[in-house]
């Protein structure tokens, strides 16, 4: 058999590494992958320089008081945690270093930890997580559920403007606050009965940070075959958490604009009285 190894590697040509510009880069890298460029890159800088500020800057007491907030002192972290850019235990230990007390970064270690949890379930068993792990406890089968993802929620036009607001986040920038994460996961779930491996796809396609573990254990827990219920909002909830920013009339925002109780009637009509998370 005749070794051709050496004439792959003459053939080899090295990548170019320097640029003008983020959007000369963008065209680079969608040239090596065949695809269309953007129009606009990404503002997530790669590198263990940039991962490295970041983490310089986090303060785990104020991730724990907001959070939940689009605007909160969340850390930007994840894309390089899910590339191995920084790694779980130098992100806990510099938590540690930076608050008086331990318990000030428990939140925030705990979420971490919550992530190596993920992991090992993903390490032990890499096609689980893309099955049901329970049954849903919605009132309906996993059978009730559509297969694919509509084309309005692909293109963020489905005429809920706080949703379509942020799905244009995650399409404009690859990359969406947990919580808003959990609305539109929520709202694909339970709102157009779509399964949930649908939109755990379609985030995997489009978050820079995407990570096969904790993306599918996080659609689960929404939909409540990985919870003891699902989890749906209403817009008075979105109104809280997301700023003036969004879109959040009522006139604009119709199939959200009801009561915990009666969006429960709509959402989950062969329970009894689901509650809300």
């Amino acid at each position: 058999m005749q070794d051709n190894t050496t004439d792959e590697l003459a053939i080899l040509t090295p990548l170019t590494r320097r640029f003008d510009d983020r959007a000369a880069l963008a065209a680079y890298v969608a040239g090596l992958a065949d695809i269309t460029p953007p129009d606009n890159p990404s503002p997530i800088i790669g590198g263990r320089a940039a991962a490295l500020s970041l983490l310089a800057a986090i303060s785990p007491a104020q991730y724990s008081a907001t959070r939940n907030h689009l605007d909160g002192a969340v850390t930007r972290l994840s894309a390089y945690i899910r590339h191995g850019v920084l790694t779980l235990d130098e992100v806990r230990n510099r938590a540690l270093d930076v608050v008086a007390a331990p318990k000030q970064a428990e939140k925030f270690i705990q979420e971490l930890a919550w992530r190596d949890y993920w992991q090992r379930l993903y390490t032990a068993s890499p096609d689980a997580i893309w099955v049901d792990v329970e049954a849903y406890k919605t009132g309906f089968s996993a059978s009730d559920y559509a297969d694919d993802l509509p084309a309005d929620i692909a293109r963020g036009a489905t005429g809920v403007a706080c949703i379509d607001a942020l799905i244009a986040t995650l399409l404009e920038t690859g990359y969406l606050h947990n919580h808003a994460r959990m609305y539109v996961a929520a709202y694909i779930v339970h709102w157009r009965q779509i399964k949930w491996q649908a939109g755990a796809r379609w985030f995997l396609q489009n978050l820079i940070d995407g990570d096969p573990a904790s993306n599918n254990l996080s659609w689960q827990w929404i939909a409540s075959t990985f919870a003891n219920k699902p989890y749906f909002f209403n817009l008075d909830n979105v109104a809280r958490y997301v700023g003036p920013d969004i879109n959040v009339s009522a006139a604009d925002n119709l199939p959200l604009a009801h009561s915990y109780e009666r969006l429960a009637e709509l959402l989950f009509p062969n329970l009894s009285s689901p509650q809300a998370s």
